[in-house]
């Protein structure tokens, strides 16, 4: 039986904030960023974090595959919500994941994702590699430009993958680019050519080597390299380095998204592993206090088409974002009068999280074993008033479902981070209903009949205790949704 990667998906926020944006607010001050200014970035909304966005890519990833053969849980980022909470837990339970599995949280260098990866690879049965990011940056510097946040996900195991591990290596080294500490709200970083030079022009180099060596291939097999860098043009001098074909640099999706920080590599490996032919190698790398290096060759096995969106429909799926002020508000970045309708104190009991855990996070609702109807949330008594039977209901999920809108309200007096406030009921399509709020939907566009997809988001900020409460909304879906 074959081990290697048995599915891929990823996540790139909606909306796209125009870098011409940024410039033109910021030319007043720094009138060198107009360099940096083509293209877009991927913002999130004002409900999305690293947590919501590794469920979404994990949904990707998971679509047409058996859940419960998955045994381990890795979640990596670097802007983790939660300091002491397992975040992994949250997107496990998020996914309806087996409560036997594992999870963990890898975190504290750019490389996390890729360090996650050869962990799980090394480790043998079947895993989900999940990664993140969401990060902030000081208002007119390169990095708020360059940034992008979004979230990919790699299923390992054994079977029939749709790329094999051919070799691999790693070293570990206090090389310190820049970083960020507990009681920092952004990175510091060193100087570029410093960086360049003595950080990824001497580790990487080599570790590419050894990666090669050991999968006995040469660097001129190498068809796809992914290797995010900080520093502008490294990549094709490593590659040159290393003696990869200037061709084989993959696409960094700098201008269409940004560079996502700890999830970028997988970001790459997606969208590699989506236009690879079989028998294509794809070399990925992550730079980071050391270096990893992975060597993949891609199969014939297919990746799943209905349902996924995968790397390239997520690049397509997008909404242009010309506010810069939107975008400060969003990433919290500046203080704006919200109002005392935003002052309710949302005290989120954890009793009560605990207990309805299954409903909240996972959207797992009831179907009556008598008669059949199928209702959210789950009650002690069918809701059929025909049936009326007690203690009857079995679990049944509500995340995948496809629903439309029987009725809608676009609320300005309610407060909402991003007015007006929609919300309205969904009639699934299979049966139940529920009222919940809206995402990722302009008010204009709003009818009765539209078809929703379910998206975990997070519902509310609980300012007064640092807590953040998570919960499913419901967002406008294209042809290829439906997943689970």
């Amino acid at each position: 039986m074959a081990f290697g990667i048995l599915a891929a998906g990823a996540y790139i926020p909606r909306l796209r904030l125009q870098r011409k944006a940024i410039v033109e607010a910021n030319r007043w001050f720094a009138p060198g960023l107009a360099s940096l200014g083509k293209g877009e970035r991927a913002i999130c909304n004002w409900d999305e974090d690293a947590i919501t966005m590794a469920v979404e890519a994990g949904r990707d990833a998971l679509v047409g595959f058996d859940r419960r053969a998955v045994e381990m849980l890795y979640f990596a980022s670097t802007t983790f919500p939660f300091l002491d909470r397992l975040n992994g837990g949250v997107v496990a339970e998020a996914l309806s994941m087996p409560e036997s599995m594992s999870a963990l949280d890898v975190a504290s260098s750019q490389r996390a994702a890729t360090s996650a990866l050869s962990v799980a690879l090394r480790a043998g049965g079947c895993s989900l590699v999940v990664a993140a990011e969401h990060r902030r940056a000081r208002a007119a510097s390169a990095s708020e430009l360059t940034s992008g946040d979004g979230a990919a996900a790699i299923v390992v195991g054994g079977g029939a993958p749709i790329a094999r591990l051919l070799g691999a290596a790693q070293s570990t080294v206090d090389f310190v680019d820049h970083f960020r500490t507990a009681e920092s709200e952004y990175d510091y970083q060193w100087e570029e050519r410093w960086i360049r030079d003595a950080g990824y022009m001497f580790i990487v180099p080599p570790i590419i080597a050894r990666c090669l060596e050991a999968a006995k291939v040469t660097a001129a097999d190498v068809a796809h390299f992914c290797m995010p860098a900080m520093v502008p043009r490294v990549v094709n001098s490593v590659a040159k380095a290393a003696g990869i074909a200037d061709g084989a640099v993959a696409d960094p999706m700098q201008t269409a998204c940004g560079d996502t920080g700890a999830a970028h590599a997988l970001l790459m490996l997606v969208a590699a592993l989506e236009k690879a032919k079989p028998g294509e190698r794809i070399l990925v790398v992550g730079f980071g206090q050391g270096a990893d290096a992975l060597l993949f060759e891609r199969t014939a096995q297919a990746l799943p088409s209905a349902g996924r969106l995968g790397c390239a429909g997520h690049l397509a799926r997008r909404r242009e974002e010309t506010s810069y002020a939107k975008f400060l508000a969003f990433k919290d970045l500046i203080e704006i009068e919200r109002g005392m309708r935003s002052e309710t104190d949302k005290l989120t009991p954890l009793s009560a999280l605990w207990r309805n855990r299954d409903t909240v996070t996972g959207m797992i609702g009831g179907k009556c074993t008598i008669c059949g109807t199928i209702q959210f949330p789950a009650t002690r008594i069918c809701a059929n008033p025909n049936c009326n039977a007690v203690d009857s209901q079995e679990p049944h999920p509500f995340a995948g479902k496809i629903g439309r809108v029987n009725s809608f309200t676009a609320d300005r007096l309610t407060y909402s981070p991003d007015p007006p406030a929609c919300y309205g009921m969904i009639q699934f399509e299979e049966g139940g209903r529920w009222m919940m709020d809206f995402t990722d939907v302009e008010a204009e566009t709003l009818a009765v009949g539209l078809r929703m997809r379910m998206m975990f988001r997070v519902k509310d900020f609980d300012p007064q205790r640092g807590f953040r409460r998570y919960f499913w909304k419901a967002a406008p879906a294209g042809a290829a949704d439906g997943r689970s």
